[in-house]
């Protein structure tokens, strides 16, 4: 394979993959310039193949502004995709907000792909891997204190109503800018660059290598094209790379033995002590209550979830199967049930902080993550004041 890596400009780069012409056109997600430089290109190139950053549910959310109406909320909780969904409104509100502020739809430099490719009878290939598989494989990939982290670091940027100039964001397609960002990226989080950057760069490269045709353009997020780059010139397994991995042992292992264990030292001092085993009992239900209703008032939960989030989580957080917030998100599902209105206004709410907080669909998204959070630092609170307790009664 020889590479001919002759940067026309800043964002378009022409390869030369054996007897194919490759070429990649680096983009900003919410960049005018970004979807004119698309289209020209693709006009002026008419390539056989034109490869979009887009995996099938987001072709699908691009290509259908209402599909939110059919979302069964509730299905959503039962399933355990809360935090999945949530995840994916926070990462577009970002998108979304910055998408306003600069008067453009969201994608639209991939919108204009689809459209320039199918105006010249072009073959579209979707290259990106499924977020889903990219978030789950994030998730199952990090420890404990990294996904809390993780989880309030892509709230807290989501809305946050920083506002970055034109300049900057045109920045953010030069190569040396994404270095130094992604290098932050690696020091606060090494193992989110690998699933979030890394792989994703493998399958992207992996599908413009199969993709048809003997000239090719591929329509990537700029921070792709180095890595794209590279990855061109190796072979990747595409079904390993969407292999979605079990969960981890050590996590059920721990949960199952820190219920054992608290269960253990309180009926231990309860034998010793009667008056300390029920205090171990107040704290253990005081601790985890309290913190999971916490969560759930914060997530301006309805008082019956709150409440609920309040009695289950002494419970949940003694078996690695329950949850407090699933419990809670359920009754904020039933008692305010999101309307049609909800679910079509939720594409403008994500923008704010406020409508993140008032519509009822993202609420019951809050109401599950805010008061499972909760329950896990009630239950790390709450089992440490058990073993005080049971220290100081047994040794005084």
């Amino acid at each position: 394979m020889q590479h001919d890596t002759t940067i026309e400009n800043t964002n378009v780069h022409r390869l030369k993959i054996d007897d194919r012409e490759v070429i990649l056109i680096g983009t900003a997600h919410v960049s005018r310039e970004s979807a004119d430089e698309v289209k020209k290109t693709i006009t002026s190139e008419a390539p056989d193949t034109v490869c979009v950053e887009l995996c099938q549910s987001r072709y699908n959310s691009l290509s259908d502004d209402k599909k939110w109406r059919d979302t069964d909320i509730i299905k959503v909780v039962k399933d355990k995709k809360a935090l999945f969904l949530l995840a994916n409104l926070l990462l577009s509100s970002y998108q979304k907000r910055l998408a306003k502020q600069f008067d453009v739809r969201p994608g639209q430099e991939m919108i204009q792909g689809i459209e320039s490719a199918n105006e010249i009878g072009a073959e579209l290939v979707l290259a990106d891997r499924d977020l889903k598989t990219t978030f789950t494989r994030i998730w199952r990939g990090v420890g404990f204190l990294s996904k809390f982290k993780l989880f309030f670091v892509i709230l807290l940027s989501a809305l946050s109503n920083e506002k970055i100039s034109k300049e900057e964001l045109e920045k953010l397609k030069t190569q040396d800018m994404l270095s130094a960002a992604l290098e932050e990226l690696s020091k606060a989080f090494p193992r989110l660059k690998k699933y979030l950057i890394d792989e994703r760069d493998q399958y992207l490269a992996e599908k413009i290598r199969q993709a048809p045709g003997k000239k090719i353009v591929a329509v990537l997020g700029a921070g792709h094209i180095p890595g794209v780059k590279v990855e061109l010139e190796k072979d990747h397994d595409l079904a390993e790379l969407e292999r979605v991995p079990p969960k981890g042992k050590a996590g059920r292992i721990f949960g199952w033995s820190l219920a054992v264990g608290i269960i253990a030292l309180i009926v231990i001092t309860l034998s010793i002590d009667t008056a300390a085993g029920f205090d171990q009992i107040l704290s253990w239900i005081l601790w985890n209550g309290s913190l999971s209703a916490l969560g759930a008032l914060a997530a301006l939960g309805h008082p019956l979830s709150i409440l609920t989030a309040f009695l289950v989580s002494p419970i949940s957080s003694l078996s690695p199967l329950l949850a407090a917030g699933w419990f809670a998100g359920l009754v904020e599902a039933f008692v305010r049930k999101p309307t049609v209105r909800d679910f079509e206004k939720l594409s403008e709410d994500v923008y704010t902080f406020k409508g993140f907080w008032k519509n009822r669909v993202t609420k019951v998204l809050l109401v599950v993550a805010l008061a499972n959070v909760g329950s896990t630092i009630g239950s790390l609170i709450g089992g440490a004041e058990v073993i005080r307790v049971f220290l100081r009664t047994l040794f005084g």
